[in-house]
């Protein structure tokens, strides 16, 4: 069983893994939003030409092999022009979510990300993150999700929120939400609600989909830790062994 919800990290192999933007032609401006989304992080970004391959391809090398591939403008349609307010406001439909190959390859890679005042964007990958997971609960209709919010009312605060968990409750997914605060404020909610005022209540974020009964379909988890104010350590997987075990550690020790 797992000490905490930091030793997960530990068990993360941390690949060795860089994007590569193909025959570029699109300005400077637009490079260096990917730059900037992935500023500080151990996932570099170089450029290269490459026959065949089209222009303003984005491949995600590993071991010199590349495993996956995006347009350019996926990525600026998906996520570099995208706010992180969209999602708060609801004016992104959950159906609309989306996430490019290229940063779906990014599971288990461990990422150091900074919220807001410090940094505006830092953060919109793991926001995007946690709505793929959802959506992925409401599209299979049946599992388990558990999701922290550090505070509860987040979820009535934020209209997108709101509307998201709303739909994945009603259907045949058991939902669970953590946080510090008013349990009775979400009772018109179809979910079952934890409330605590412990680390993992105050500083995780988590969001985790199992298929029901850990049977085949879909594993994702999302985790990250906020050790220092406006600082969060976190990843993703895909994995489905990681991904079980991180979710009974929740429900049995949260």
């Amino acid at each position: 069983m797992a000490e905490s919800l930091r030793s997960f990290f530990d068990e993360l192999e941390s690949p060795d893994r860089h994007l590569v933007l193909l025959n570029r032609s699109s300005p400077d401006p637009v490079l260096g939003l990917l730059d900037s989304l992935l500023d500080g992080q151990s996932v570099s970004i170089g450029e290269a030409a490459s026959d065949g391959a089209g222009d303003d391809v984005v491949a995600l090398i590993e071991d010199g092999t590349v495993i996956a591939r995006s347009s350019l403008d996926e990525l600026l349609e998906s996520v570099l022009l995208i706010n992180s307010d969209l999602y708060k406001t609801g004016a992104i439909e959950l159906d609309d979510v989306a996430l490019p190959d290229v940063f779906r390859g990014l599971d288990e890679v461990p990422f150091r990300v900074r919220s807001y005042p410090a940094s505006n964007k830092e953060k919109l990958l793991l926001i995007i993150i946690s709505r793929v997971i959802e959506r992925i609960a409401a599209e299979h209709g049946d599992g388990t999700l558990r999701a922290s919010f550090q505070r509860l009312s987040r979820i009535d605060d934020e209209r997108g929120t709101r509307s998201v968990y709303e739909r994945v409750a009603g259907t045949d997914v058991d939902v669970h939400v953590y946080g510090v605060g008013d349990v009775e404020s979400l009772s018109t909610l179809p979910v079952t609600v934890h409330s605590g005022t412990s680390y993992p209540y105050r500083r995780s974020w988590f969001v985790v989909f199992t298929p029901p009964d850990g049977g085949d379909g879909d594993h994702v988890a999302l985790l990250a830790l906020e050790d220092e104010p406006n600082v969060w350590d976190g990843f993703w997987t895909f994995r489905p062994e990681l991904v079980a075990r991180i979710e009974r550690y929740i429900a049995e020790e949260i």
